[in-house]
């Protein structure tokens, strides 16, 4: 890569010791495995905000007037608002990356499932989510999130970092200076990864694009949201064998009878699950050598990052 994609990251995944504890919570994947492509941006808003290592434990608690305030188990040491202030002024002003790595079930940090404590002090709620990550989330809604535990899932790390290498690409886009040429061609290149992830998705995004009746940075906005949400969802095999099948039919000149037979023969296959993803898609792919297609070249399906970071073996 010509230069490497930036993702903010909890300074404790990144193998800081920063914890309450003065521990880490580093992750071998995020550290290593991205090493080559991914410059790492770490932050701990615990420490940001001026909390010491080690230090005590803080958690959430609902109050009496339903909001939840982050302070030590005792109710001393509140620290919501410098949390909140602090993660609307890191969104505001980190607008360059192309997403987030948070730690799992933190008061702070965590995405989903924080634990948040009744104010009378008996019994929570795995409800939550981390103050910081919270204002992150809220001030760019397109950014690409997730939790360290939840990347140890092969098919929630594929989805997460193909929605990180695209939304790097739109980043890149948006430098450039978007026009609506632009915009088409980009489209273009995406479709088969789109419909992969989302058909209703991928046909709103052409009747979106289809349309003049919106000016350019309207129309972006639009498409970039589109986009992102359909990304979202994640691909299974059966999604991977209908996208299989429409790039199949790019040969149907070229293969002969046997040939044809073997790719539809490799993609069912690969939809009842007795091969692997990586079977039928490298058949594709040297059928593309073979027979030239430069549209079916330039499809970022085929190839939606390095595949030196062995991301589509989980299906």
């Amino acid at each position: 890569m010509d230069k490497k994609i930036k993702i903010g990251i909890s300074a404790c995944v990144a193998g800081h010791k920063v914890r309450f504890d003065t521990g880490h919570k580093r992750s071998r994947f995020c550290t290593e495995d991205l090493a080559d492509y991914v410059e790492l941006e770490p932050v701990c808003p615990e420490m940001a905000v001026g909390l010491p290592t080690p230090r005590p434990t803080i958690r959430q608690t609902r109050m009496l007037d339903d909001i939840i305030h982050v302070s030590r188990p005792d109710g001393t040491g509140d620290v919501t608002d410098e949390l909140i202030e602090f993660g609307q002024n890191y969104s505001k002003n980190n607008q360059h990356i192309a997403g987030f790595i948070v730690c799992q079930k933190s008061p702070t940090c965590g995405m989903e499932r924080v634990k948040v404590y009744h104010h009378h002090g008996r019994g929570s709620e795995s409800t939550g989510v981390g103050m910081f990550t919270k204002q992150v989330m809220e001030g760019n809604p397109l950014l690409p999130v997730e939790e360290n535990g939840r990347l140890n899932d092969p098919i929630l790390r594929e989805n997460f970092m193909t929605r990180v290498f695209t939304y790097q690409k739109w980043l890149d886009l948006v430098d450039e200076g978007i026009t609506k040429h632009k915009l088409i061609q980009f489209h273009s290149a995406h479709k088969y990864l789109v419909m992969c992830h989302h058909v209703e998705g991928y046909k709103s995004l052409g009747k979106l694009l289809a349309g003049n009746e919106l000016e350019i940075n309207e129309l972006a906005d639009k498409y970039i949201e589109g986009l992102m949400t359909a990304l979202s969802h994640h691909a299974n095999r059966g999604t991977h064998a209908n996208t299989l099948q429409h790039l199949q039919g790019y040969f149907k000149k070229q293969l002969s009878s046997a040939h044809k037979q073997e790719l539809c023969n490799q993609i069912a296959s690969f939809r009842e699950g007795v091969i692997p993803l990586l079977v039928p898609l490298t058949l594709i792919n040297h059928y593309l050598m073979e027979y030239p297609n430069e549209y079916l070249k330039s499809q970022v399906y085929l190839n939606p990052h390095p595949q030196e970071l062995k991301l589509r073996y989980g299906y």
